[in-house]
């Protein structure tokens, strides 16, 4: 059930949710916490449609903020909010409201969504394109528990890095680092088998690819080696390479789904080890709401603990 709202409040919004939800007998008391999504229209609908995707994991309530820029004579006749209010099938498993804010409102787009929060329920802000310089100092971002962005959608990820690292706050992370749970699973796992210490590393990804820069600070906060970076065609990251005195511990992923491991003195296997979807790393995201410490350690690792190769692998 879909409802449009033109020129209207944050209390209409919540009246339309109220209506929605009766007319198809849907309670509210099953959702489990508020998702904002903070976008442009071009953007809109992938996003809404990752965090529709998600809810069937963790039904909430959806909220999508974009801030329209005047193109048309109707947007040039001043400050309002448009709403679109889904619920039922046209929501995944919760509710989702669009909010189009104009002018002044887009200003002070936190006291739009600041009504429309779940009671006593956690609050989810993700940026999926341009995130703010310091997310957890960001109007809406204050309102929230967890603050996602991603270093994959912006021009140079490796500078974006480096800003996350300067105004990081609990609660602060990134799909970047999301991204890598399957690596940090699988080397976690190696190294245990392996039993043995690590005297280098090296990380192969495409340039400039901040789940390798991610990783490479991570490798070198926790094995307190120097971490090598090489450049390969991708997509993504294609191998982790851990050097013993006995052999290197390698995994390597050159393109599709699988990934083979290699151990000093044991044959070598497969791994399942796709590229996930955007809903797949916000349902992970969503799973806990805590500070990711991991993600501060990778975040604030020395860059000059890794040496940047000028070898094409």
């Amino acid at each position: 059930m879909k409802i449009d709202l033109t020129d209207t409040t944050a209390s209409k919004v919540n009246k339309a949710l109220v209506q929605g939800r009766r007319a198809i007998g849907t309670p509210a008391v099953g959702m489990v916490l508020t998702m904002v999504i903070v976008t442009d229209e071009e953007n809109a609908y992938d996003a809404t449609k990752a965090a529709q995707e998600a809810s069937h994991e963790h039904p909430s309530r959806t909220l999508v903020v974009i801030k329209r820029t005047a193109r048309s004579q109707r947007d040039r006749q001043g400050n309002r909010l448009d709403a679109e209010v889904r619920v039922g099938s046209d929501a995944g498993t919760g509710e989702t409201v669009i909010l189009r804010m104009y002018g002044e409102v887009g200003k002070h787009a936190d006291s739009v969504v600041l009504p429309l929060l779940l009671p006593d329920a956690p609050v989810v802000v993700w940026w999926p394109v341009d995130a703010p310089d310091e997310p957890a100092k960001d109007p809406l971002g204050a309102l929230a528990a967890r603050r996602i962005t991603d270093a994959y959608a912006v021009e140079d990820p490796i500078a974006a890095l480096a800003a996350r690292a300067r105004s990081y706050a609990p609660g602060d992370t990134d799909l970047a680092w999301t991204r890598l749970t399957p690596w940090r699973s699988m080397l976690a796992a190696a190294l245990d088998q392996a039993r043995t210490q690590i005297v280098s590393a090296a990380v192969e990804s495409e340039a400039d690819n901040p789940s390798a820069e991610l990783l490479a600070r991570w490798l070198g906060a926790r094995l307190r080696v120097p971490v090598a970076r090489v450049t390969t065609d991708g997509p993504v990251v294609t191998a982790v390479r851990l050097g013993t005195a006995n052999g290197d511990i390698v995994i390597d992923r050159p393109d599709g789904p699988l990934a083979t491991l290699t151990l000093p003195g044991q044959p070598e296997r497969t791994l399942a080890l796709k590229v996930r979807t955007t809903s797949e790393l916000i349902a992970e995201e969503l799973r806990r709401l805590d500070a990711d410490e991991m993600y501060a350690v990778a975040l604030h690792g020395e860059p000059g603990s890794w040496k940047e190769s000028v070898q094409h692998a």
